[in-house]
C-alpha cells in the first residue's frame, strides 16, 4: 500500500490538528480546576459552619451533581439555558462552566471532610488564645486540612481531565472529537489508521494522567506515615 496507518497520521495536518485538540482538552480542564477548585474551597468552607439551612442548602447542591450524570448536565446548560436566559455561549464555554459547577460540588466535600479531620483540640486551643472564626481558619484549620484535602484534589483533578472526553457530545473540537473525524475521513486510506489515532490519544490522556495519579497516591502515603507518627 501506499500509506501505511501511522505514515497517514503525520501526513499534512493531522498529527498538528490532534496536538491542538489536545491543547483544547488541556485548557478546560485547567480552567475548571481553578475555577470549581476556588468555588469548592468556599463551599466546603461554608459546610463545616452550624447553619442548618446552609448545610440543606450545599448538601442537595452536591447531590445534584452527584446524582444525575454530568452528560445530562452539560445538555441542559448547553440547549435549555441558553434559550431560556437569551444567552450566546459557545461550546467551550457551557463546559466550563457544567463542569466547574461540578467541580466545585466534588471539592466542597473533599475540603469540608480534610477540614473536619483536622483534631478537634486544635480548634480550642485557637479559641484559647482569642483567635475569630477567620483567624482560625487561616492560622489553625487550613494549614493542616490542606496535606489532607491534596490527594482527593489530585484524584478530582485527573477526573476532571477524563470528563472533558465529553466536550464531543457539544461539538468542541476536543482531541476526541478531533480523532473522531481524523479517522472518519481518512480510515478508508488504511484499515489501521484508527488504530494509530486512539493510540495516539490513549497515550496522550495516560501521560497526562498517570503522574497525577502516582502524586495523589504518593502524598496520601505519606500524609499517613507523618499522622502515624
Amino acid at each position: 500500500m501506499a500509506h501505511s496507518g501511522i505514515s497517514i497520521l503525520f501526513e499534512g495536518q493531522n498529527f498538528h490538528r490532534l496536538l491542538a485538540g489536545f491543547g483544547v482538552t488541556l485548557r478546560v480542564a485547567v480552567i475548571v480546576l481553578l475555577i470549581g477548585g476556588a468555588l469548592g474551597v468556599v463551599l466546603g468552607a461554608l459546610r463545616t459552619l452550624n447553619r442548618r439551612w446552609l448545610q440543606v442548602l450545599l448538601r442537595g447542591y452536591l447531590e445534584v451533581f452527584r446524582i444525575v450524570p454530568t452528560v445530562v448536565l452539560l445538555f441542559v446548560v448547553y440547549y435549555i439555558v441558553p434559550q431560556a436566559f437569551g444567552l450566546n455561549l459557545s461550546g467551550e464555554a457551557v463546559a466550563i462552566v457544567t463542569f466547574a459547577l461540578w467541580t466545585a460540588a466534588e471539592m466542597s466535600d473533599i475540603v469540608r471532610g480534610a477540614l473536619i479531620a483536622v483534631p478537634r483540640h486544635q480548634l480550642e486551643a485557637a479559641e484559647a488564645l482569642g483567635l475569630d472564626r477567620t483567624q482560625q481558619f487561616r492560622y489553625v484549620l487550613l494549614p493542616q486540612a490542606l496535606p489532607i484535602a491534596l490527594p482527593g484534589t489530585i484524584n478530582l483533578a485527573t477526573r476532571i481531565i477524563k470528563t472533558t472526553s465529553l466536550l464531543l457530545m457539544i461539538s468542541v473540537m476536543d482531541i476526541v472529537n478531533v480523532g473522531q473525524t481524523l479517522v472518519e475521513a481518512n480510515a478508508h486510506k488504511h484499515p489501521a489508521f484508527a488504530f494509530w489515532v486512539y493510540g495516539t490519544m490513549f497515550v496522550m490522556y495516560y501521560v497526562l494522567c498517570a503522574p497525577l495519579s502516582w502524586w495523589a497516591k504518593h502524598t496520601e502515603k505519606k500524609r499517613l506515615e507523618v499522622a502515624n507518627g
